[in-house]
């Protein structure tokens, strides 16, 4: 579905907003990123993204929007894929908390995808932020996606995996977490399911299993507040 034609996009060069990339850092980094919104949500600041499956439980629901609402409250920016599912639950808690969010896209900024989170997508461009490293007019496809959640770990200080199946592309993102050396947290709930192998080969890899935000807070910049008394996981 296509958006209405803008093209009050920004293009910029990921070093030019995160600074000097490192070789491993590069190897997968897209050479443009293009922005639509508050840009200044990729200046230094804290930034989680939030990511599982298009088709989580109504447990995995409450834990993303949970989390989400938990670090907007204390000053993260909350990032996460514009997909179904796990990832509007993050986006939409977010907002509700009064907290930015922002929105790497796995098509241009001229498609909206999926179609009904067409308000989402144009809320979060008017009020927070969209990216995509797909210019306009890019062919939309599967490839995009895991792409797009590999710019997802490079701009995000930490990522947690909510839930995901053995297939799911989130993996994707974890992965390129752990090769960049970004943190990567497995929800506790995720880990104890029975039958899912890849939560125990990513921490034998170095992620880490969060039962309580604070861990995760932990390991990101200095916040504003440090009073959150987080329920566990």
């Amino acid at each position: 579905m296509k958006a209405p034609r803008d093209d009050g996009f920004r293009r910029v060069r990921p070093d030019d907003l995160l600074g000097p990339l490192n070789p491993v850092e590069r190897q997968n980094a897209p050479e443009w990123l293009y922005l639509v919104g508050d840009v200044d949500l990729l200046r230094p600041r804290p930034r989680v993204s939030i990511v599982g499956t298009r088709k989580p439980s109504k447990d995995g629901v409450s834990r993303a929007s949970r989390l989400a609402r938990e670090l907007a409250d204390r000053g993260v920016v909350v990032v996460s894929g514009l997909a179904r599912g796990t990832d509007t639950s993050a986006h939409e808690a977010a907002m509700a908390a009064g907290g930015r969010t922002i929105a790497v896209l796995g098509t241009a900024l001229d498609v909206i995808y999926p179609p009904e989170n067409a308000a989402l997508q144009r809320q979060i461009a008017a009020e927070h932020l969209l990216v995509s490293q797909f210019p306009p007019g890019y062919p939309s496809g599967r490839t995009n996606f895991p792409r797009r959640n590999r710019t997802m770990a490079l701009l995000s200080d930490a990522t947690v995996i909510v839930e995901a199946g053995e297939t799911s592309g989130t993996l994707s993102q974890g992965w390129e977490a752990l090769r960049l050396g970004r943190e990567l947290f497995l929800l506790r709930s995720i880990v104890e399911t029975p039958g899912l192998t890849w939560p125990q080969e990513m921490v034998g890899y170095g992620a880490r299993v969060l039962t309580r935000t604070e861990e995760l807070l932990d390991t990101l910049p200095p916040l504003l507040e440090d009073s959150l008394a987080a329920a566990a996981f």
